[in-house]
Order: structure tokens, then C-alpha cells, then sequence
């Protein structure tokens, strides 16, 4: 089977969103040839390196969402079908964002869809959009549909630089309707199109699927729409314009119901992706959970060092970014001293989890510096390190460290670090946010979040009760090894692999070029080369 794995910031670049997860997946499913489709987020993710490509990685294709667009000026009878379809989009984006499926929903998602295939059907007879999305034919129509009669206020009163602001940011989303990636030695010839994420890698496959028939398979472990509003509340804090929130709002959800609708099946990560894309119209039956896949061997060694006595401490891996609430584990690990003068506390950064915010991380080293003072100038009960030091070489070493493994996060999505802590074979205290309930599965103690005395009293019970402890860390590395493992996951999309790769009509399937068996890797200027 050809499948055509489309991404956005992530793979095959070395770093990004769910390159891990993408490599395995790849390198697990050695029977089916794979063509990249790879939408880069920056000049400085597009200039680095790459992962090391399987052998049976025939094609990558790149494209930038990122730097100014695409050079081209549209000729009139063009920018006329632009503007016309434009409108339409826009108009569709201005009534508001339910996220229920009332009546008055349907009708402007079909007015979405009208705008969205005209604009991709206009692109593709001339020449692509180029820059006319910036241009001021298209602010004026983006002004007017905010203007209109029923717009929601928060757009009737954008100003200049919030219409300039959106207009960048939908020319950008929106550059996969421009690409040349549709053609006979294309997407049109894959079998299927694997999206990873919702937005602009699942509008390529969402025009392979409208233009040739091509199944289209949608990967969720971040939920765009979910991500739209957690910033929307930070961009909200930091004083960024309502009518920007509103508008890209708008545009998520609709863009995220047309491509359920079109999806011939949608794989969320957990529970929470679940239902979030339930909201935003994803019919119950496309929607088959997959839980993210982790390799366990490198935790083996830490899980079997378990039977002697646990040390009396304490181990947060991760991030160090707000979201965590390190502040709030703070102050839980000073009434956890109050109570067990000895205990410690480790706080691990894993780059590998993604890069942390350095300015926080400081503020969180100088409030333990005055809960905990140093007695005599020795070692304070709180211990800072980095994967990579000394002393925790490994990432596996960080979960060594202590006894119980701690989540204290206010926000969550799919909790990665609790999983590792699982396969480390160690007991674990998490706060309720996100996919955490559902990955434990009673096999930790949950807490509610920003509660530092429930964390602490959680913490406490484990760390006083080493037969407990024990039996709870075995448990959920055995949970873990069942639900969550690399191989499981893998398993699991070669099924779907099989169940889709029929469903195109034979009549519509394009055999393969003998040349194409070579493999071709992408100029990073989008072209190609053998």
C-alpha cells in the first residue's frame, strides 16, 4: 500500500510536534511505502535537520506555513474568483463558532465548504492564491463580512491590525490549497492520506479526498480547536485582540468540521480528544481511540531495580511552563516536609518533552530557595536537574530518583511523563486534568488540581506506605505495558491501514511509476532531487 503522511511541524524535521510518535510509526510498519507531505512551522525548524528516513520513504515534499507567501499576482478573471469565493468563506466565519449542530450551523458550515473548495477549485486553474489574501481586496471583503448585520460583536469593532493579523494568519493555514502535491504523481496516487493533526496537513488531505477519492485518515493527539481556546484564554490574559480570537476561532471550527465530515475515519488520542471532536461535529462512529504509543524498554532497568526500599523522595519530569503548576507542587512538597522532615523532591527538565520557559523555571528556583532554605550552605530537600546531567544521564535515571512520580499540572492533555513513570514500574500522585484519570485507571491517586494540601496529603499516603506504594507502581506498569506501548499503537494503525486501503475505487487507483522506486528527497526549497 502507498499511504501519503501529511504533517505540520513535525516529521521528518528532528524536532516538532509528534516526530517520536511519527518515526515509530514509520519504522513499525516497514509493508506499506510512505510519501511526506511536511508543512514547516519556521526557517529555523526548515533549515535543520531530519530524522533518518526508513528505506521504504519513497518521496518528501515540504512546504513553508511561515515567511511571506507564495511569489505570483493573480490575474483579474483570478482575483475575481477569489474574491467571490473569499466572501463566501468569510461570510460563514462572522455568524459566530457553535460548537452544537443547530440548523444555523449546518447551513454556515455548508457556506464554509462552498468558500474553502471554491478558493482550492480557483487556486488550482490559476495558478495558486500567491499573495492575495494579503491583499486589500481581500481586507475589505473580511472588513465587510465583520461589519455585516448579525456579526458577532466581538468582530464588528476589529480594527486595522486585527483584519491585517487574520488575514496573515488565514493566508497561511490556507497555503495547502496552493500546493502542487495533487497531481497524477501525487496524492492522487497514494492509496491513502494519514494527517497528523487537523489543520493545514489535514486540508491537503482533505483536497486528495474531494479531488481523486482518496481515503483520508485523521490523527489527533492534540485537538486544534482545544489548543485555539487555551491560547485564545493566555492571548486573552495578555490583552490580544477579542476579534482576532474570534475570527481564527471561527475559522478552526469550521475547518475542523469539514474535515470530520470528510474523514473516512478519525483516531483521537484519549477521551478528552474524543469528545472535543464530538463537539465540533465528528460523527461517533468515524471516531476509533488510539492511544499514543511510548517505547518501554528504556524503562525496563529503573522497573526491575524496584525491589529494594524506594528512597524517601519525590520525582516531577517534564516541561517547566506554567500549565505544570510547579508553584502549586511547591508549596504541597512544604507541608509534605512539615509532616516528613526527610522527604526530597526532584524537578527534572526533559527536553524531549518539549522546550521549557526558562523565566518560569527561575521563579520556581527562587521560591524554593525560600521555602527550603540550604541548611549551612549544603544541599536544600529540592533538587533542579536536567536530562543530560550528571545526574540523571537518562531520561529513565529521572524516574529512579524517587519513589512516587508526581503530575501537578493545571492543564493537560495526553500525559506523556505519567505514562513513563507507569513504565518505570513507579507509584504515582497526578492532578484531574486532561487524559490523567483515564491513563492511571486506578492504578495512582488523582487529586483535583491547584489543591497543594490534597497533593501533599496523596503524596504523604504513598510516601508512608511502602507495600502500598509498591503494589500501585506494579499495577500500573502493567497497565501501561498493555495499553500504551509502541508496538500496541502500531498495531493497531496497520489494522486501520488494511480496513482503509480498500475503500478507494480500484478504477481511481493509479499504479506506480517503475522510476518512483527510487527514493527522492525533498530541496528545501520545495523541489526535488533523486
Amino acid at each position: 500500500m502507498r499511504v501519503a503522511l501529511l504533517t505540520e511541524g513535525g516529521y521528518p524535521y528532528a524536532r516538532g510536534e509528534s516526530v517520536a510518535w511519527c518515526d515509530r510509526l514509520l519504522h513499525g510498519l516497514t509493508g506499506h511505502d510512505f510519501d511526506i507531505g511536511a508543512l514547516s512551522r519556521g526557517g529555523r525548524q526548515e533549515r535543520g535537520p531530519w530524522r533518518p528516513l526508513p528505506p521504504h520513504v519513497r518521496r518528501v515534499r515540504t512546504a513553508p506555513l511561515w515567511g511571506p507567501p507564495p511569489a505570483g499576482r493573480a490575474s483579474r478573471a483570478g482575483a475575481r474568483r477569489f474574491a467571490e469565493h473569499f466572501a463566501e468563506l468569510t461570510a460563514a466565519l462572522c455568524p459566530g463558532h457553535q460548537l452544537l449542530g443547530d440548523e444555523g450551523t449546518r447551513r454556515q458550515a455548508d457556506r464554509f465548504a462552498s468558500g474553502l473548495h471554491g478558493l482550492a477549485d480557483a487556486a488550482d486553474a490559476h495558478g495558486g492564491l500567491g499573495g492575495w489574501l494579503r491583499s486589500e481586496r481581500a481586507l475589505r471583503i473580511l472588513e465587510a463580512a465583520c461589519r455585516a448585520r448579525g456579526a458577532p460583536r466581538a468582530v464588528r469593532f476589529a480594527r486595522v491590525a486585527d483584519l491585517l493579523a487574520v488575514a496573515e494568519r488565514l493566508e497561511r493555514a490556507l497555503r495547502p490549497l496552493s500546493l502542487d502535491w495533487y497531481g497524477p504523481d501525487g496524492l492522487d496516487a497514494a492509496d491513502l492520506c494519514h494527517a497528523v493533526g487537523g489543520g493545514p496537513a489535514a486540508l491537503a488531505g482533505l483536497l486528495a479526498r474531494r479531488r481523486h477519492g482518496t481515503p483520508l485518515l485523521v490523527t489527533e493527539r492534540r485537538v486544534r480547536v482545544r489548543e485555539h481556546y487555551l491560547a485564545g484564554v493566555a492571548a486573552g490574559a495578555a490583552g490580544a485582540g477579542a476579534a482576532v480570537r474570534a475570527l481564527l476561532g471561527a475559522f478552526q471550527v469550521r475547518l475542523a468540521r469539514e474535515i470530520y465530515a470528510s474523514a473516512a475515519l478519525i483516531t483521537p488520542g484519549d477521551a478528552l480528544a474524543r469528545r472535543w471532536q464530538e463537539r465540533c461535529g465528528a460523527a461517533p462512529e468515524r471516531l476509533r481511540t488510539v492511544y499514543p504509543g511510548l517505547d518501554a524498554r528504556p524503562f525496563d532497568a529503573v522497573a526491575d531495580a524496584r525491589g529494594g526500599a524506594a528512597p524517601p523522595a519525590l520525582v516531577w519530569v517534564g516541561r517547566p511552563v506554567p500549565e505544570k503548576d510547579l508553584v502549586g507542587l511547591l508549596h504541597a512538597f512544604h507541608l509534605v516536609r512539615a509532616a516528613e522532615p526527610g522527604a526530597r523532591l526532584w524537578i527534572v527538565s526533559a527536553p524531549a518533552h518539549g522546550r521549557g520557559d526558562g523565566a518560569y523555571l527561575a521563579r520556581c528556583r527562587a521560591l524554593a530557595a525560600r521555602l527550603f532554605p540550604a541548611p549551612d550552605g549544603g544541599p536544600g530537600p529540592v533538587a533542579f536537574a536536567e536530562v543530560g546531567d550528571a545526574e540523571v544521564p537518562g531520561l529513565a535515571d529521572a524516574y529512579a530518583r524517587g519513589g512516587v512520580a508526581v503530575l501537578s499540572s493545571a492543564v493537560e492533555g495526553f500525559p506523556v511523563p505519567l505514562i513513563e513513570a507507569m513504565f518505570s514500574g513507579g507509584a504515582t500522585v497526578s492532578t484531574d486534568v486532561g487524559a490523567v484519570a483515564e491513563v492511571v485507571g486506578g492504578t495512582g491517586l488523582v487529586v483535583p488540581p491547584r489543591d497543594p494540601r490534597a497533593l501533599a496529603d496523596a503524596c504523604l499516603a504513598l510516601l508512608r506506605d511502602p507495600e502500598r506504594r509498591a503494589r500501585l507502581g506494579a499495577a500500573a506498569r502493567a497497565r501501561a505495558l498493555e495499553l500504551f506501548t509502541v508496538e500496541r499503537n502500531v498495531a493497531a494503525f496497520g489494522a486501520i491501514y488494511r480496513e482503509l486501503g480498500g475503500e478507494r475505487p480500484a478504477a481511481a487507483r493509479r499504479p506506480a511509476r517503475v522510476e518512483e522506486t527510487i527514493r527522492l528527497t525533498a530541496v528545501r526549497g520545495g523541489g526535488e532531487r533523486a
